[in-house]
């Protein structure tokens, strides 16, 4: 099997791992975990969501966060944006891409956005516009591409229409994602055989959230079909506050470890980006689910045992 040499990941946990916390997390821990992601050799963090604070509490801070972090240079810093009043937020706080987002189901939409989905192409289409007349890059998400909490299984010609829409508008790249988890690797490569004849590898990414545990696994299809981008949360945090049963996004500890071992170069430092997991996972109170990040304190912790 020849895989690819590098790959891209986009680190979402400061923006889709927080947004799903039911205890808020502060602004100067969130800034304290992004600058440590910046220096764990990162170069996408998707660091806020700028929507409104009443149906994403978890990120009223936005501004705050996006303005009080430490920029590393050739470090992209992409913040969601959902309407105008938000695009001219981020833009005040200097994101440097915006991220725009819609659903493949009709209903998921509705619950998502409150609109339908020939409704929410218009807006989409005038934040994308704006942005690049502003100087800066527009990325697009597609929700529940492989399944729908409300609808249960995805026609694989609306999720195309919904793309093509979104790269006639002017994104730079497409990130294709399993919303609640219910991927399995046959799926993927089903759909990714019928997306790379419409569109370039270079320009999708994948995000798998973890939810049965298959994310992995539809990464290394993913791999195999010659995806290069993939989303990922730290300590795989995560889920969607309007897809029930959703858990987290893959981890990027996990996929780090996997994707090293397999000699693929990312350019992130492993220790960092675990010594990263640690602190937010001690700031949020619980294990996080990520696999590496627990064996990592396993073994910390049963060494000092052993030096005791």
């Amino acid at each position: 099997m020849k895989w690819p040499t590098n790959i891209t990941i986009k680190e979402v946990g400061p923006r889709d791992g927080l947004q799903n916390e039911k205890g808020f997390i502060s602004t100067e821990d969130k800034i304290s975990l992004i600058n440590q992601l910046s220096a764990s050799g990162l170069k996408e963090i998707e660091i806020t969501s700028f929507v409104n604070s009443k149906w994403i509490p978890a990120l009223s801070d936005a501004a705050a966060v996006a303005t009080g972090i430490t920029r590393v240079p050739g470090v992209t810093y992409t913040a969601l944006v959902p309407n105008q009043q938000g695009l001219e937020r981020a833009f005040e706080a200097n994101i440097d891409e915006v991220a725009v987002f819609m659903s493949a189901s009709e209903t998921h939409n509705l619950k998502n956005i409150n609109k339908s989905i020939s409704n929410t192409f218009p807006i989409l289409r005038d934040l994308v516009q704006k942005t690049l007349a502003a100087g800066k890059s527009s990325r697009g998400y597609v929700s529940t591409v492989f399944g729908c909490p409300y609808e249960g299984a995805v026609d694989i010609d609306m999720v195309i229409r919904v793309s093509e829409t979104l790269f006639e508008m002017g994104i730079k790249e497409l990130s294709l994602g399993d919303t609640i988890g219910v991927a399995n690797p046959k799926q993927v490569q089903e759909l990714l055989e019928v997306f790379l004849k419409k569109f370039p590898a270079d320009k999708l990414a994948m995000h798998f959230h973890d939810t049965r545990g298959t994310a992995l696994a539809n990464v290394l299809v993913s791999l195999e079909m010659g995806i290069t981008t993939f989303d990922s949360s730290i300590g795989g945090l995560g889920g969607c506050p309007y897809a029930p049963g959703a858990s987290g996004n893959v981890a990027t500890d996990d996929l780090l470890y996997m994707l090293h071992g397999m000699g693929i170069h990312t350019g992130v430092d492993q220790e960092k980006l675990l010594s990263a997991s640690q602190f937010i996972q001690k700031k949020i109170g619980r294990p996080l689910p990520s696999k590496s990040l627990q064996a990592s304190i396993s073994k910390y912790n049963s060494t000092c045992e052993n030096t005791w």
